[in-house]
């Protein structure tokens, strides 16, 4: 353990290390992300970050070969075909930051790094389904070598997606490295596979090179990552989901115990990479019934939702935080516990907590709004029931007879009593 975490801080340091010189150099090479509708950021900003994580990546792995602890995951070269794809994708990733690819041109560079990948070892060549007695299924180069590359591509693009906010995208792929080490640790530490494997040492340098990019990305970011940032990340992920599930046949083990914590192959890969996933398809599904192009830019991410319900810009990564890691370690947790009932009962609590979490600002503005009609409907009960307000509802009296005219003065006056002085 002390050496994955020492390789973890290397890819954290030396990356920290590399951001700013990497800023300076997106900043002179006009690789700037300019605002736009669907964009939040206010300024143009660099992007490219890509380039410093892959330079923590590589500078953990040069250490890790000097580590006699970890020099066994050098015995075969899936290491190095994370490396050598890695590069590949980020130099990709560059040019699109920089002139910005067509998405045909970017998902053929996608299918290239993934192949280089294959081709160097990282393949998927068995896994176990606990599903109606289906058991270990085996693939071959003739199916496992396309169904690698359709599941890269896939969590590249889901990284891809998810990258709308400042820290997202390497705050939960940070997260998701995590749990995919403890669970290729803990199947190592048992016995399923040795400690010192590829999948571990593959996800921890990635944990670490998203920590150590984290603080310049972090709200207000100084620096996007980019897509050579997280198609880098995608691939990494990938060949971590890739290696750390499939290389084990558990009916090589004849006890149901020890069969347990591979009961959940495919739980783990997808709890981890749930979010990413969800947004994807929820895209690509939404801009398809609009007659739209799955790889459109819209403005309807999960991200943007919280932003509409109400949460502000730390507020709704941190509430995608909250979510990425309960899936993903409880995933983790219930395949190292076997569904320990604790265990069970405490996610179920947290996701209560969760869906509180994200509708509070909507049920805050709920109750501001019944609370404005509250007060609104008082008000307007006081006004009735005040005495003026009764007054002016009361019919104003009749109005008095006019009084009769007096008599006329004058001359003519004085004829008048004349003539009745006559009369009598």
């Amino acid at each position: 353990m002390r050496e994955y975490a020492v390789v973890l801080l290397t890819a954290a340091l030396v990356t920290y290390l590399a951001t700013p010189v990497v800023r300076l150099a997106a900043v002179r090479m006009r690789m700037m992300a300019a605002p736009r509708e669907r964009d939040v950021h206010i300024i143009p900003t660099p992007r490219g970050g890509g380039v410093a994580m892959y330079l923590g990546v590589a500078a953990a792995v040069l250490v890790a070969m000097r580590l006699p602890a970890l020099q066994r995951t050098f015995d075969d070269s899936q290491t190095v075909a994370v490396v050598a794809g890695g590069g590949l994708i980020c130099l990709l990733g560059v040019l699109d930051d920089r002139w910005g690819l067509d998405a045909l041109t970017k998902l053929t560079g996608q299918i290239a790094a993934a192949g280089v990948m294959v081709l160097f070892g990282v393949q998927l060549a068995v896994l176990f389904v606990p599903v109606a007695d289906i058991g270990t299924l085996s693939f071959g180069p003739t199916v496992g070598v396309p169904l690698t590359i359709l599941v890269t591509v896939l969590v590249i693009n889901a990284l891809n997606f998810i990258d709308g906010l400042d820290g997202l995208a390497a705050g939960v792929s940070a997260i998701a490295a995590l749990a995919f080490f403890t669970y290729s640790y803990y199947l190592g530490e048992v016995g399923y596979q040795n400690v010192a494997s590829a999948p571990a040492l593959i996800t921890a340098v990635l944990a670490g090179a998203c920590l150590g990019f984290l603080p310049h990305n972090f709200s207000p970011a100084r620096i996007f990552m980019g897509d050579s940032g997280s198609m880098l990340v995608g691939l990494m992920l990938s060949a971590g989901a890739v290696t750390a599930t499939a290389q084990v046949d558990p009916q090589t083990f004849d006890s149901a115990a020890t069969l347990l914590p591979l009961a959940l192959p495919l739980l783990v890969p997808v709890a981890v990479l749930f979010i990413p996933f969800v947004d994807l398809v929820m895209a690509v599904v939404r801009r398809t019934r609009r007659g739209r192009s799955p790889f459109a830019p819209d403005k309807m991410h999960l991200h943007h939702r919280l932003l509409a319900i109400g949460h502000s810009h730390r507020r709704a990564v941190l509430v995608m935080y909250f979510w990425a890691a309960l899936l993903s370690f409880g995933a983790v947790g219930l395949a190292i516990t076997g569904g320990n009932a604790e265990l069970v009962v405490a996610i179920g609590v947290l996701l209560v907590v969760g869906v509180v979490v994200v509708l509070s600002p909507r049920a805050r503005r709920a109750a501001r709004e019944a609370r404005a009609a509250e007060l609104a409907a008082q008000r307007a009960r006081s006004r009735a029931d005040h005495p003026t307000g009764r007054a002016l509802r009361q019919p104003a009296p009749p109005a008095p007879a006019p009084a009769p005219a007096p008599a006329a003065a004058g001359p003519a006056g004085r004829r008048s009593a004349g003539a009745e002085q006559v009369v009598r």
